[in-house]
């Protein structure tokens, strides 16, 4: 059934442009703009109008970096599918994309198939998967070959977790290799992990044993080190490069340096790392075990350098790795051993409105703001101009933002499936209004209206962002 919304009156903001703007959209595609006020703005009617005078109208947000349902640490990230879906359109993300994985001894296939299985009719919004290669092997890299050619064309690898995910560097420069060859992505979790582990034995046989540890032991200069190997791996195979959550700044000096060089590497952030520091990790009574995260929470100095980074290009994209687990009863795996608490924070809900704020506190333009949290990520992983932006054929993720809306963030408030917040108490300016995607309505006025099988498994291109 032929369905047509205009928007009408509100400022469309995208990466290249801030305009006062109508939009028409037309059977789940945005089909036109057109100033506001002018006859052929005025002449659009609809099934459905919206009023977004004194609002934004911004693409709806693409989290390429979460993990719902992910096994880590003897549990399982808190969110479902179908709850970390919803909480990410509450947010006004419209897009994410997850992360299969291959078991050891498993073909990527596997696990590609059992991540289908567990999102398959329960995504509130779109979605699509890269995969984790954690067994490097002649059947894995051919493997590899034919998950590009059918859409999944981003492969992540870990220098970090022995014995879990990791890949040394011959099986992480074969894999480069294979990727040069196909056109596919590799994802680096870069730090070394097998001198991280030397220190977490060192510290725990101290009996330092608290939460803080985490983030003394895995330490900035190894997550430098590591994002150098890997640059340089990635070099020798001629490979392009993506670095998960960059944390230290001296990682951001070693990508900074390599893009210097004319080399397509690319860094991503997250909000902990930008809003977030080791004053948390180091909470009293065991409280900070809800900032325990790989890479770690960095003192508060690293910030400045990554906000800087996120200004002048040398990082591109800001994801959440989303990765839920509960304090009471998950966290507190760890108690009296820091290596046993599950790595990883609740945030895919909070993306959007924490790095608004960021434009209010003058770290970022608007239009940046869209392009590390929309654009780019659809860029990147193959998703443009079908996500990411408000253009004539573009699919209609459009998002209502109210600027000047003040909120407190707490899990007293939030639809996440975790029992706590990670910004408790933090005061933001701005908030979702409303979110479509594919032109129907998830959030209507800060009602959910959305619903499980709704979101669509999106096959990707390759990447769209190389120099």
């Amino acid at each position: 059934m032929s369905s047509r919304t205009v928007i009408r009156g509100g400022l469309v903001v995208t990466a290249s442009d801030e305009t006062h703007a109508d939009v028409l959209i037309e059977d789940g595609r945005v089909a036109a703009l057109a100033a506001s006020g002018t006859p052929a703005a005025a002449a659009w009617t609809g099934d459905r109008v919206i009023d977004a005078t004194g609002k934004y109208v911004i693409p709806g947000g693409v989290d390429v970096h979460t993990h719902m349902e992910l096994p880590f640490g003897g549990t399982f990230a808190s969110d479902t599918f179908e709850t970390g879906t919803r909480a990410a359109a509450w947010g006004g993300t419209t897009t994410i994309v997850d992360f299969a994985v291959q078991g050891v001894g498993r073909s990527l296939r596997e696990g590609l198939d059992a991540w289908h299985a567990k999102a398959e009719g329960n995504c509130a919004i779109d979605y699509g998967f890269h995969m984790i290669v954690s067994d490097v092997n002649q059947e894995t890299l051919k493997e590899m070959d034919l998950l590009v050619e059918e859409g999944v064309t981003s492969f992540k690898q870990f220098m970090a977790y022995p014995g879990v995910f990791y890949s040394d560097d011959g099986q992480i420069l074969r894999a480069m290799q294979r990727s040069a060859e196909n056109g596919g992505l590799i994802m680096m979790h870069a730090e070394n992990g097998i001198a991280i582990d030397v220190l977490v034995e060192q510290a725990l046989a101290r009996g330092e044993t608290d939460p803080r540890y985490h983030g003394e032991v895995r330490k900035a200069l190894l997550e430098a080190e590591a994002t150098h190997r890997a640059i340089r791996l990635a070099q020798v195979a001629g490979a392009p490069l993506y670095v998960v959550h960059v944390s230290a700044m001296e990682a951001v000096a070693e990508l900074a340096r390599a893009r210097d060089e004319g080399l397509n590497v690319f860094g991503e952030t997250c909000p902990q790392y930008l809003f977030l520091s080791t004053d948390n990790l180091a909470e009293p009574d065991f409280e900070g075990a809800k900032y325990v995260c790989s890479t770690p929470l960095r003192p508060r100095e690293h910030q400045a350098r990554l906000w800087r980074g996120l200004r002048t290009n040398d990082l591109q994209v800001v994801s959440t790795d989303h990765c839920p687990f509960c304090f009471v009863g998950q966290k507190e795996l760890g108690r009296g051993d820091f290596s046993k608490i599950p790595n990883g924070l609740p945030g895919v809900e909070n993306r959007m409105d924490l790095l608004h704020q960021a434009v209010v506190d003058g770290h970022i333009s608007r239009r940046r703001w869209i392009e590390i949290a929309c654009a780019t990520p659809a860029r990147m992983f193959g998703l443009y101009p079908k996500k990411g932006t408000l253009a004539p054929g573009a699919d209609a993720d459009v998002v209502i933002y109210d600027p000047h809306a003040e909120q407190v963030l707490s899990a007293e408030t939030h639809h996440m499936n975790v029992d706590y917040s990670a910004y408790e108490g933090r005061r933001v300016t701005g908030r979702v209004e409303t979110v479509l995607s594919r032109g129907e309505p998830v959030i209507d006025q800060r009602e959910y209206t959305g619903r499980a099988g709704h979101g669509a498994y999106l096959p990707r291109s390759t990447c769209q962002y190389l120099t």
